[in-house]
C-alpha cells in the first residue's frame, strides 16, 4: 500500500461538480492499494498516519500529530500510485489490486482511521474525482506499508 500525504489548510473532493468531502486543517491522503496488500498493511498505514508528527508546534517544529492538532483527513483512492513507469511511455497498472479487493481494503482503511479517532471525509472508490487543496508548508510525504 502506498500513500502520498499532504498537510493542508483546507481540501475538498468533487464528483460531477458536487462536493462529496471537505475538510479544514489536516491532511489529504492519496491511497494506492497494490496486489497482495492486506488489512495488516492498512493497519500499519493508519497507525503511521494518525501518529506522524507532521504538524508544527509553538516553536514551529514538526512535533504534533493530526490528533494533537485536532485535524481531519480527506482520503482519496488513487490506483495510479501503483503505476509502473519503468518501461515505455505508457504506465502499467499490473501492480494495482483488482477493484473488488481494492475497495474492500479501502473501506477497511476508512473504518480503521475512524477507529483511531481521526475525523475523516473521503472520495468515492473508482470514481473520477476533482481534488483541490491548499498544501500547508508545503509538506508532502510518501508512506509505503511495505517499508515496515
Amino acid at each position: 500500500m502506498i500513500s502520498v500525504i499532504q498537510r493542508c489548510s483546507k481540501a475538498k473532493v468533487d464528483i460531477k461538480n458536487k462536493t462529496v468531502g471537505e475538510i479544514g486543517h489536516g491532511m489529504v491522503v492519496l491511497l494506492g492499494i497494490q496486489k497482495d496488500d492486506s488489512k495488516e498493511d492498512a493497519d500499519y498505514l493508519v497507525k503511521k498516519l494518525s501518529t506522524l508528527r507532521m504538524f508544527n508546534d509553538s516553536d514551529n517544529k514538526m512535533n504534533l500529530s493530526i490528533k494533537d492538532v485536532k485535524g481531519s483527513a480527506l482520503v482519496i483512492s488513487q490506483f495510479t500510485l501503483c503505476g509502473d513507469t519503468k518501461k515505455g511511455r505508457r504506465p502499467s497498472f499490473i501492480n494495482a489490486e483488482t477493484p473488488e479487493k481494492g475497495k474492500a481494503i479501502y473501506d477497511y482503511f476508512l473504518l480503521r482511521l475512524e477507529e483511531e479517532s481521526v475525523p475523516m471525509q473521503s472520495g468515492q472508490f473508482g470514481e473520477m474525482m476533482d481534488v483541490s487543496l491548499i498544501n500547508d508548508g508545503p509538506v508532502t510525504f510518501i508512506l509505503q506499508s511495505h517499508d515496515k
